[in-house]
């Protein structure tokens, strides 16, 4: 019962910005991390950057000093501002959250479907 849906893909010219959106529904009782992962066609999936319940952040090396990853406990959100934006971080971004679904229960992780983001040159 627990979804995971991003928003916010697209085109960009290269050098410009976008900022994506992941929004967590259903029965929830804790969400622990979340976070962003991307595949480029042909390669493996790769972490982008993810963040702790307590707001601890860590980026994939690509991207640090360029996106930032933000979350709103209260609305379930994780947010990914991607600035500066290259055409090697066209891929497909994944949102990707690691939750207790009931306090009776373990950690689970959950994916969304993947937004596009495509950036020309």
């Amino acid at each position: 019962q627990v979804q995971l849906v991003e928003s916010g893909g697209g085109l960009v010219q290269a050098g410009g910005s976008l900022r994506l959106s992941c929004a967590a529904s259903g029965i929830i009782f804790k969400i622990n991390k979340m976070g962003w992962y991307r595949q480029a066609p042909g390669k493996q999936r790769e972490l982008v950057a993810r963040i702790t319940s307590g707001g601890s952040t860590n980026y994939g090396d690509s991207v640090k000093g360029r996106f930032t990853i933000s979350r709103d406990n209260a609305k379930n959100t994780v947010y990914l501002q991607m600035n500066s934006l290259k055409p090697e971080d066209t891929a497909v971004y994944y949102c990707n959250a690691g939750l207790l679904p009931s306090v009776a229960t373990r950690e689970y992780t959950y994916w969304g479907q993947g937004t596009q983001v495509t950036v020309s040159s």
